[in-house]
């Protein structure tokens, strides 16, 4: 059987994928200015289920892109998020990316405590003396810790994204989040995963970049 493929050069895919994307959506309502995290998301999963699942608190984008601005650093919570994110273009900002959760010290301190890695991992971010957006891709326990801190004035995130994925409380840790006032971008529901918490990492980097231009 013949299969008729598109003739696209590779450097074209990605935006013949968006334009794709942008086609399929039609008139899906967005909330404007978040149409490049939205349509990263989809990109990156072929799901589209994120132009509807994807919450943003009030003037989120905007309070994101200063941070980035501002030399803000990024903390995961897998080794996978921290891979995929683009940090040439964070460290033009002045900005790093941290995951903690391979460090003996963290699992030194779980294990005293009888908590989790992430948990862990959230504590040790907290004790830094930086700007800090957090991208959670994989543990609810870690946004479950980040409300707690929120709660008892320790710590005053530039932004949380919160896009755990799976079934055991990620869904009522995105709600957490939801209720405070740091700035977020949650992916409501089950979905998400270290591949879209980068993503939406690199969707304001990358729209901080054509902001410049």
């Amino acid at each position: 059987m013949k299969v008729e493929l598109d003739n696209v050069k590779p450097m074209e895919i990605e935006a013949r994928s968006f334009e794709i994307i942008t086609q399929e959506l039609g008139d899906t309502p967005l909330i404007p200015g978040t149409e490049p995290v939205v349509k990263r998301c989809i990109h990156t999963s072929a799901d589209f289920d994120y132009a509807r699942n994807l919450c943003f608190s009030e003037n989120v984008i905007d309070k994101a892109l200063d941070a980035l601005r501002g030399g803000a650093c990024i903390v995961t919570d897998t080794q996978m998020a921290k891979a995929g994110i683009n940090k040439k273009a964070l460290a033009r900002f002045g900005g790093e990316v941290y995951c903690f959760m391979s460090d003996e010290d963290v699992a030194e301190a779980a294990r005293k405590s009888g908590s989790t890695r992430a948990c862990a991992s959230m504590d040790k971010a907290a004790a830094m003396d930086k700007q800090l957006i957090f991208a959670v891709g994989n543990a609810p326990t870690a946004l479950v810790r980040l409300y707690e801190l929120i709660r008892e004035n320790k710590i005053s995130p530039a932004l949380i994204i919160g896009v755990p994925v799976g079934f055991v409380n990620v869904v009522q840790s995105k709600e957490l989040i939801m209720e405070t006032e740091v700035p977020y971008i949650v992916a409501r529901g089950r979905k998400g995963g270290s591949n879209i918490a980068a993503c939406i990492c690199n969707a304001l980097l990358y729209m901080l970049d054509n902001r410049r231009d």
